[in-house]
Parts: C-alpha cells; sequence; structure tokens
C-alpha cells in the first residue's frame, strides 16, 4: 500500500475515532440524565433495552447533524469552523431529545438538568475537539499539491487555498500549456493533483493519466460536468447512456416541494408575527418611510414577480430607477436596516411571496432582470439556474458569500438543480440557521456594481 494510501486511511481513521468519542459521551451525558431525572416522570419507565433504543436515536440524531452543520469534521475543518457547528449540532440533538422526553412523559419536563448537561457537553467537547485538531495538525502534513492550471482562473483560486494552508500545500504549478513531457514528469513527482480551468480535451487527457498513476485528484468542474453529475444512469443492452432531463424535478417532486412550502410558510408566519409586527413598527417610527421595499426579480422561467423585503435603506435608495449593487459600509443603509440586515429579518417578508408562488424555501436567489442581462452577456448559462422557482435561501446562498462571482454562484445554484431532493432541501434548511450567526454571507461586494 502506497504512502498516500497510508496517509489517508489514518486521516480518515482519526476523524472517525474522533467523531466516535464525541458522540459516544455526549450520549452518556443525556442518557444519564434521562435516567437520574426524567425517567420516573414517564407514563411507562425506561429499563436497559429503552436506554439502548435512546442512546441509539440520539446517537443517530447526533450522526445526521453533525454531517449537516460539519460538527463532526476535526481536523478536516478549521477548529473555530468545528467548534461553531458544534455547538449547533449539540444544541438541535439536545432539542430533539427534549422533545421525546416531553412524549414519553405526556408534559414538558422542567429543562434544566438537559441545559447542564449541554453545558458539560459544550465544555467538555471544545476542550477535547481544541486538543484533537492540534494533533491533527502535527500528525498529518497538508497535502503537496501540484497545480496544473489552463487560465487566469488560478489567481481567484489561490486566495482561497491560503486560507487551508493546513490542507493544501501547492509545491509546482504548470500550464496545461506546456508540453506534454512536461506535465507528466511534474505529475509523476506529486501525489496530489489539482486541475484548475482546462480546456475539456486536455483535461481528458491528463485526468486519464493522474487515474491511471493513482493520483489524488482535485478538478473545477465545467458547467456540464455539473449538469452530468446528476444525469441517472441508463442500459441501452450492454451500452451505458445517462439521462438528463430538461426539468430536472419530477412532477411528484413539484408536488411535495409545493406542499411543503405553503405548510412552512405558514407555520414561520404565525410563529415570527411578533418580530414582523416589531420591526415594522421600528422601520416606520425610525424615519417615516414605507415599511415595505418592493423590487423586481425574477424566477423560474424568467418570470418577473415583485419580492417583498423590510426596508432597510433610505427611501429612493437607487437613484433614477438605477440598479446598483449594496456595499460593504453602504450609506444608504439605515440604522434600523443595518440591524434587520445582520439578523436576516429584511427576509422575512419573502414568506408572502413563497405562499403566492413566486417563491420556494430552497432555490437559486433570485436576481434583478437588469444583473440577469448583465451576467449573461459574460456566460449564456446563466439562464439555467431559472428552471426551478427562486428561493429564500439555497445552495449558492449557503456555500458561497454575497460577493462570490456570479458564475460560481451558478455552478452552485446549477448542483443544486440536479441533485435536488426533499431531504437536500431539509438539509439546507437546517444548515440555513447556522449561517444567518456566520459574517460572510451578509458581506456586500468591495466595488459599486451599476446595470
Amino acid at each position: 500500500m502506497s504512502k498516500l494510501s497510508n496517509s489517508d486511511a489514518l486521516r480518515r481513521l482519526f476523524m472517525l475515532a474522533t467523531a466516535a468519542v464525541l458522540c459516544v459521551f455526549e450520549t452518556a451525558v443525556v442518557i444519564y440524565i434521562m435516567n437520574r431525572y426524567y425517567n420516573s416522570g414517564f407514563r411507562t419507565m425506561l429499563y436497559f433495552r429503552g436506554h439502548v433504543l435512546m442512546s441509539g436515536i440520539y446517537i443517530v440524531m447526533l450522526v445526521f447533524l453533525g454531517r449537516v452543520f460539519g460538527g463532526l469534521l476535526v481536523g478536516v475543518r478549521k477548529n473555530g469552523e468545528v467548534l461553531f457547528s458544534h455547538f449547533f449540532t449539540t444544541l438541535f440533538a439536545d432539542c430533539a431529545f427534549y422533545v421525546l422526553l416531553m412524549l414519553l412523559s405526556l408534559k414538558f419536563p422542567d429543562p434544566r438538568a438537559l441545559i447542564a448537561g449541554f453545558a458539560i457537553q459544550i465544555t467538555v467537547d471544545f476542550a477535547f475537539i481544541t486538543l484533537m485538531s492540534a494533533w491533527y495538525r502535527k500528525a498529518f502534513r497538508p497535502y503537496d499539491v501540484l497545480m496544473i492550471y489552463g487560465s487566469e482562473a488560478v489567481e481567484d483560486l489561490m486566495p482561497k487555498l491560503h486560507t487551508r494552508r493546513d490542507q493544501f500545500n501547492i509545491v509546482d504549478m504548470v500550464s496545461a500549456k506546456d508540453s506534454d513531457s512536461a506535465i507528466t514528469e511534474a505529475i509523476d513527482r506529486n501525489n496530489t493533483v489539482m486541475l484548475v480551468d482546462i480546456p475539456v480535451e486536455e483535461r481528458n487527457k491528463i485526468f486519464k493519466y493522474c487515474y491511471e498513476n493513482s493520483k489524488r485528484i482535485y478538478a473545477t468542474p465545467k458547467i456540464s460536468d455539473i449538469i452530468l453529475n446528476g444525469s441517472a444512469p441508463v442500459h441501452l443492452f450492454d451500452t451505458p447512456l445517462l439521462l438528463t432531463e430538461g426539468n430536472p424535478l419530477e412532477y411528484e417532486e413539484r408536488v411535495i416541494k409545493r406542499a411543503w412550502d405553503i405548510l412552512f410558510s405558514l407555520i414561520l408566519m404565525i410563529i415570527t408575527s411578533p418580530i414582523l409586527l416589531i420591526t415594522a413598527i421600528a422601520i416606520k417610527i425610525s424615519d417615516g418611510g414605507p415599511v415595505l421595499y418592493r423590487q423586481v426579480r425574477c424566477t423560474k422561467n424568467a418570470s418577473e414577480f415583485q419580492i417583498l423585503k423590510f426596508r432597510s435603506m433610505v427611501v429612493d435608495a437607487e437613484e433614477k430607477g438605477k440598479a446598483v449593487l449594496a456595499t460593504e459600509n453602504d450609506p444608504r443603509i439605515t440604522k434600523v436596516g443595518r440591524i434587520i440586515r445582520k439578523l436576516r429579518i429584511d427576509e422575512l417578508p419573502q414568506l408572502i411571496n413563497v405562499l403566492k408562488g413566486d417563491m420556494s424555501f430552497v432555490g437559486p436567489r433570485p436576481e434583478r432582470p437588469e444583473f440577469i442581462k448583465k451576467y449573461m452577456e459574460d456566460m449564456p448559462e446563466f439562464s439555467y439556474r431559472m428552471k426551478i422557482r427562486a428561493g429564500i435561501t439555497g445552495y449558492a446562498q449557503l456555500y458561497g458569500k454575497y460577493n462570490t462571482k456570479p458564475y460560481d454562484k451558478l455552478k452552485l445554484d446549477l448542483y443544486y438543480i440536479e441533485q435536488f431532493s426533499i431531504g437536500l432541501d431539509i438539509k439546507l434548511m437546517i444548515l440555513t440557521i447556522k449561517i444567518l450567526f456566520t459574517k460572510e454571507s451578509t458581506e456586500g461586494t468591495s466595488e459599486r456594481i451599476e446595470a
């Protein structure tokens, strides 16, 4: 077995072992608390098999939420990000466990014991995660990477790679325009290869050589790669085919997605009604202007609609109706606007758009017609993201940033469209709660963009 394979296996084993210790410890804490403080209050007391069942349920919740938030990826992600994600993983698991306790006792149990248990879990887990992350950095060196590039796109990727020096160490760079011998010699010297924006024909040749020689391969995908990634395998006798539908959502998926949108938007409107009322009053008192801001956006099949948001900028923020993207520290944003933007409260009126059918909860972010026209001048494929309804949250919003380049947003949106499932929608909606507490996705662009 090669040195790279051993290294990868040990990395994987380290992550799995660390995650297992975290899950076992957290489960032991809640099961002890349940048995010590809540078991006697259940309609039917739990014994050994009941404890095993509850332990299994809690571990499943931890693993699921750990995959959603990334709270168990010790060593793979930065320590601060893992701690932040693990907090939400444990919080959601304990809240779900409290619901189970409530169902077993048919009342609202005193939550103080479980809250104390949560504090113990977080304190011990944070210390353990920090220790294991430091150990991981010492035990495993970052991957030495050969980068083979085809265009200036590498200039955009390098700053991102520099933020993950713990994972990637660019030791060599070769242009795809160099001779075949120069490229193969560079590949032979390295175990990890990153292919960045290389023309398809050249990339296929390099990719096959890397695969043949068992190299670890990273590649920035083309639009066609992402679309094919969501295709269904079809066999024409002994000939394999890949099928991609023009409409990525099946009929039953569209029905279920729409029913989910209606139900969830109604529930959220009821729950957030006090916040909606307080925000409306605060905006009105602050400058006497209108509470809601209406703007033309595009949804499925480029259909235009009026998106609703709480007004966060001064009245007539866009001179002469010219579309202007918000910038960092934009002077047009009001004092109340800065607060509701940071807390994402300005987005809540879009629940009405969801009820009306203009939008979905999850989907590509609706863009303004002016910006779509501008983007399509350079990339006609930008229209692909309008094959489904626009969404309040989505793959590009969660995994990108406010200032992510349109081409990268398009790739992220297409990935969601091609990989769509109700399970993915639920995962993204849960992940949205975590994103509400991060700064990156609220950042404006650094430059003023007009259309």
